[in-house]
């Protein structure tokens, strides 16, 4: 048992910060983002002899916090689109600068779309964990990633970097 604890343990420091900073790309919202990610790793901990058998249990830990989120997707598509408040952040480096511009055009993107580029390209899971996480098929997240670069190159042309 103590073996299993160790490994978790060794689990949860190589991972947490990586999927917290990616659940709250995905989603937008830091503060759920860190709920969602606790929720995850403990019931990763409580079910660790199973999760720890899985082929990539990061993947897991994804889906399991980013499910609590795919109500409330499901809910806000059939709800009015809420444009987000432009974040202003003083210029401090060109790095700040080039965040910004990212995380702008990321919350740009639709939810859906937001999510599958966050997952693929900064929690670096494959097409068929981020279609496990969202919750559909391999070929409609290739799609999605699809518009979403398109977007994001329309929206990165034309930002003054």
């Amino acid at each position: 048992m103590e073996a299993d604890r160790n490994d978790f343990e060794a689990f949860f420091d190589e991972h947490y910060g990586a999927v917290l900073r990616s659940v709250a790309l995905a989603i937008g919202d830091a503060g759920r983002a860190e709920d969602l990610t606790q929720e995850a790793f403990a019931r990763a901990f409580r079910h660790w002899s199973k999760v720890a058998t899985l082929d990539r249990p990061i993947a897991w830990v994804y889906v399991v916090a980013l499910n609590a989120e795919r109500s409330r997707w499901r809910r806000e598509r059939r709800a009015p689109a809420v444009e987000p408040a432009p974040v202003t952040v003083p210029d401090a480096s060109s790095s700040v600068v080039s965040t910004i511009i990212v995380r702008d055009a990321l919350d740009r993107l639709p939810p859906r779309q937001r999510c599958a580029i966050v997952l693929r390209y900064l929690g670096d899971l494959t097409v068929a964990d981020i279609a496990s996480v969202m919750g559909c098929a391999e070929g409609t997240v290739k799609a999605t990633l699809h518009r979403a670069l398109a977007h994001l190159r329309v929206d990165l042309d034309g930002s003054d970097e």
